[in-house]
C-alpha cells in the first residue's frame, strides 16, 4: 500500500482549508504538487484582505473565484496560476 497522497489528491486537499494545507505538506506529494501547495498558501494569505473595510466583500468574491479555479486546476492536474496573485511564489 502506498504511503501518503498522490500529486492530484495533494493538490486538491491543499486548497480545502488550513488543515488541508498542513496535510498536503506533511503526508502529500510535496514535490509533485508544489505548484498547488504554493497557490493554496498564497490564496490563504491574501484571504486576510477581506477584513479591509469597503473592499472586503469584493475581495472575498475574488478570493472565492481564485479558490475554485485552483481546485479545478488541481483536479485537472494543470498548473494554471490564479489571476492577479498567482505569480507570487512562496514555496521554492
Amino acid at each position: 500500500m502506498e504511503k501518503g497522497m498522490d500529486k492530484k489528491t495533494t493538490g486538491i486537499v491543499a486548497y480545502i482549508s488550513v488543515i488541508g494545507l498542513v496535510l498536503a505538506l506533511v503526508i502529500g506529494d510535496r514535490e509533485g504538487a508544489k505548484f498547488h501547495i504554493n497557490q493554496a498558501l498564497v490564496i490563504l494569505l491574501f484571504d486576510f484582505l477581506v477584513l479591509v473595510p469597503y473592499v472586503g466583500r469584493a475581495w472575498a468574491a475574488f478570493m472565492l473565484v481564485c479558490w475554485v479555479m485552483g481546485i479545478v486546476s488541481a483536479a485537472k492536474e494543470e498548473e494554471k496560476p490564479v489571476p492577479l496573485i498567482g505569480g507570487i511564489q512562496i514555496i521554492k
